[in-house]
């Protein structure tokens, strides 16, 4: 078969999502001429959509020498910027994947107005963005790839671009604004104006993306639920993972944590397999799964392998704020807020958020007052309900601080109905709580109870254990006596309260036997017999329950 038709077959199979056939076509004119650059590009571009990471730097880089040394510097900024990418999503190389980048920049400056260029530029964005954390050059490489694809006439890499500077402009605080842009950009996917099947991808990522950014968890799920479908028409396994991902976080949101683990776990894998790189992220938000089931050694651990990922150094402040380490969780939290960029506002909610919490414990009111004044302008700016919610919430612990708890109760109280509005259940249940302890410190225990109720019930499903021990301290507290409800034949040894004191706490078996000096098996056996005993059927139930009787 003549070279020019072979390789207009491989294209041709790439359209249609046939990326078995592209690589054999490909193959197949490598196989009588291994120095043609473009059976080779094309063949490593088949190699990337079924994740064969060796073929995809071999092929590419081998085009990329070939093409250099046949003067077009455009094809070869092309394959330089792919390459890029590469790196830093198969091996995770952030310092490799911006040489590239730099190259493909100096071959390209002299072609702005070409898709090469749009390319480039769609690039460097995504790596201000998610890499550097620098939405304001991610803005200005937004416009000049919608500049270059409108110069070419290249929809898809206008539509990428639209949705990166989106993206930004909501990482910014303009969240309207970058809602509307998103949403505008994700509107002509679904009528049909782009074609390019990575371009439809990476405009949906990046809508989902900015979604969780800000907390528009509901808005994320229905977008999750169009691309998981694309990713299976596509077959594009690894943009499923992420989305996968992606709808984990908001499945942690609505209170569906079975359902958020399986996510995770099997995202995990996937990109492990494919993607190494870009593992972090399924690692992470598995990382905050496991902190709010009070399992935060597990945490602990999750948060440790995904390096300096920015989640995860929030992570690692919230681990140490359960733990009760309050002086590092605070310095962990202000750390990560002194590397962040002056634009970047809505990755400052949650370490603003620790901050204040560790501040109040340590009795540093001023230093929570300040950080709970940048929360509320990160809140007004974005006018999310979430991040007004976040806001409430932690204003109401700076008004107990102070002992204002009227003023406590009413922020509480604005946080539970927001929280309730935008279907963050388990947040919801936390805010319950605060808001319960501030009607005990006024007198008002029946209200305090109604309160505690839900809560309760809400939490013993989602093992949320570390909570439901607090919710069920205070419920005991409220009743005239406690163990009123205790039923004959029920009552645990010491050893198993013992135990159950350390469930509680978050610990899991494996450590549970080490403080005890016992086997995981003893522990095992101890559990069981609690659960038979106080006829629950899981550790949460169990704690809720004994707390109830007063056997805790």
């Amino acid at each position: 078969m003549h070279s020019d038709v072979t390789i207009a077959v491989g294209h041709a199979a790439l359209g249609r999502g046939d990326w078995a056939a592209a690589a054999a076509s490909f193959q197949q004119r490598l196989d009588a001429d291994p120095s043609d650059a473009l059976a080779l590009e094309g063949r490593g571009l088949a190699a990337w959509w079924l994740d064969d990471s060796a073929t995809v730097f071999r092929t590419r880089t081998e085009a990329f020498r070939l093409y250099r040394e046949g003067g077009d510097d455009r094809a070869a900024g092309r394959v330089a910027v792919w390459l890029a990418w590469d790196h830093d999503a198969f091996h995770g190389d952030y310092s490799l994947a911006n040489g590239w980048l730099q190259r493909a920049r100096e071959l390209l400056v002299a072609y702005p107005d070409t898709p090469e260029y749009a390319w480039l530029s769609v690039r460097s964005a995504a790596f201000a963005l998610l890499d550097n954390g620098n939405p304001a050059a991610a803005l200005a490489h937004a416009a000049e790839a919608v500049s270059a694809a409108r110069a070419c006439a290249s929809v898809d890499y206008e539509m990428i671009g639209r949705a990166l500077r989106g993206f930004a402009l909501a990482t910014t605080g303009q969240v309207s604004s970058g809602m509307q842009e998103l949403e505008a950009v994700n509107t002509a996917v679904l009528a049909g104006e782009v074609r390019d099947p990575l371009a439809i991808g990476l405009a949906s990522c990046y809508l989902i993306a900015a979604c969780d950014r800000v907390r528009e968890y509901d808005r994320a799920a229905q977008w999750c639920a169009r691309l998981r479908e694309f990713c299976a028409d596509w077959h594009f396994r690894v943009l499923f993972a992420v989305c996968r991902t992606q709808y984990a976080a908001a499945c942690i949101w609505n209170g569906s944590w079975a359902e958020a683990e399986t996510e995770l776990t099997q995202a995990s894998a996937e990109l492990q397999a494919s993607r190494p790189g870009m593992i972090a992220e399924a690692l992470v938000r598995l990382g905050e799964l496991r902190r709010r089931q009070g399992r935060v050694d597990e945490a602990h651990a999750l948060f440790g392998r995904c390096g300096s990922h920015p989640l995860a150094v929030v992570g690692h402040a919230n681990v140490a704020l359960d733990r009760g380490e309050f002086d590092v969780a605070a310095q962990l939290a202000d750390r990560y807020l002194r590397g962040l960029r002056t634009h970047n506002r809505t990755e400052r909610a949650g370490a603003l958020e620790v901050v204040i919490r560790a501040r109040v414990a340590l009795g540093q009111v001023d230093a929570a007052r300040s950080a709970l004044h940048d929360l509320q302008t990160v809140a007004q700016d974005a006018d999310t309900k979430a991040l007004h919610a976040a806001a409430h919430m932690c204003h109401g612990l700076v008004a107990m601080a102070i002992c204002d708890a009227d003023a406590a109760r009413r922020h509480f109280e604005d946080a539970v109905d927001l929280f309730i509005r935008c279907g963050a259940i388990f947040e919801r249940a936390c805010a319950g709580i605060e808001l319960a302890g501030a009607l005990i410190a006024m007198g008002r225990t029946a209200q305090a109870q109604r309160e505690l109720d839900p809560v309760i019930a809400v939490l013993i499903p989602m093992e949320a254990v570390r909570e439901l021990a607090h919710a069920t301290e205070l419920y005991a507290r409220l009743q005239t006596s406690p163990a009123a409800a205790y039923v004959p034949g029920s009552v645990l040894t010491p050893r198993e309260c013992d135990v159950l004191r350390l469930i509680a706490k978050g610990s899991g078996n494996t450590a549970i036997a080490t403080q005890l000096g016992i086997s995981e098996h003893t522990v095992h056996r101890h559990v069981a017999n609690m659960l038979v005993k106080l006829g629950v059927p899981s550790r949460a139930a169990a704690v809720a329950m004994a707390s109830r009787l007063g056997l805790m």
